[in-house]
């Protein structure tokens, strides 16, 4: 028989009476102690006509280390993700201050530093033409970069329109025309864009690179400059 030592003589196997469920009270767990327990009062109080088969015996304790490993597995992943997590969002906030250079087309033009860029080239080009646009899409300023072969064809606007004025700082397009045999089309563009401060995604699955011109994710950046 299973001594009693109070009202719920199963207490001491992690079993909870069906008041104590109701009310909240009592463990919430089989533990393994309380399991091993469970198994030698149900070895005492077996049938001796119908005794439990050893391979009965050892399949209900495999299932409960399997179990209790997949739990185990489950918390080292959490512990592993959330360290991953941290060291990310330490090795992201050494990129503040830095410039990156993000397929975009628009970038910040800064009064000290203008606004850098490339376009990317899959092939050769005869000339390559880069037209910088206001927020109203007019025509700022004509860039001539010339012959270029294939790679990056880089350029910077000092900030001065097609009459050499100064204009002011802010936010402005870039487009890449690509002239190839007499014919012309478009190029993809790149932009240089300063990292002024760095954010993890909700549920810290990637990293944000904030800009004046907006974010990029950390996977976005063509080269680090």
């Amino acid at each position: 028989m299973i001594p009693s030592t109070g009202s719920n003589p199963f207490e001491q196997f992690g079993l909870r009476t069906d008041r104590e469920a109701r009310s909240g009270t009592g463990s919430n767990e089989l533990g393994q102690e309380q399991f091993l327990k469970l198994m030698i009062a149900q070895f005492q109080n077996q049938d001796p006509f119908d005794p439990m088969e050893n391979g009965e015996f050892l399949g209900q304790l495999a299932q409960f280390s399997t179990v209790s490993g997949i739990n185990e597995l489950k918390d080292g992943f959490f512990d592993l993700a959330g360290a991953m997590q941290s060291s990310q969002a330490l090795q992201a906030s050494g990129l503040v201050g830095s410039t990156v250079l993000v397929e975009a087309g628009q970038g910040f033009m800064h009064s000290e530093i203008g606004m850098s860029g490339a376009v990317k080239l899959d092939n050769s080009a005869n000339d390559v033409v880069v037209d910088i646009l206001d927020q109203n899409g007019e025509r700022v300023r004509r860039l001539h970069l010339g012959p270029q072969s294939e790679g990056l064809a880089r350029f910077h606007w000092d900030g001065l329109d097609d009459q050499g004025q100064a204009v002011e700082p802010g936010l402005y397009s870039a487009e890449a025309g690509v002239v190839r045999g007499g014919t012309s089309e478009s190029g993809q563009m790149l932009i240089n864009h300063l990292v002024e401060s760095v954010t993890l995604d909700r549920g810290g699955r990637g990293v944000n690179l904030n800009t004046a011109a907006g974010g990029f994710r950390l996977g976005d950046v063509h080269e680090f400059l």
